[in-house]
């Protein structure tokens, strides 16, 4: 695979219809779900030998080269058009709900902590 290849697929990968879904449709209310979007990636290459005889010749020749891309969504909700009105329903992440309420029992008890040492 070559690189202007990749970079196409990247950019293929990367559109408005990765944050906006297909709409739904039913009794007369359209739901557009929506979704947050990230994604990165990188490269890199490589050439040359390395010398690994005393005499100063080459035994290992070099060469190489790496890409990779990563994707990722996460749904922060819907629009919900009924009668002619537009609504936002915003996803309900538990996950993100338990692990901050997590993060903050922890700093609660780490400052409770502090607190009995003085």
């Amino acid at each position: 695979m070559d690189v202007p290849e990749v970079v196409t697929q990247i950019r293929d990968a990367i559109t408005v219809k990765r944050a906006f879904g297909d709409p739904y449709e039913r009794d007369g209310i359209v739901l557009i779900p929506v979704a947050r979007v990230g994604g990165g990636g990188g490269g890199g290459g490589g050439e040359g030998s390395e010398p690994s005889q005393s005499n100063g010749t080459s035994t290992k020749s070099g060469s190489g080269f790496g890409l990779g891309f990563g994707l990722g969504a996460t749904p922060v909700g819907a629009y919900v058009i009924e009668g002619g009105d537009v609504r936002w329903k915003p996803a309900l992440d538990v996950t993100n709900i338990v692990l901050r309420a997590q993060t903050g029992v922890i700093v609660v008890l780490l400052m409770l902590l502090r607190g009995r040492r003085s």
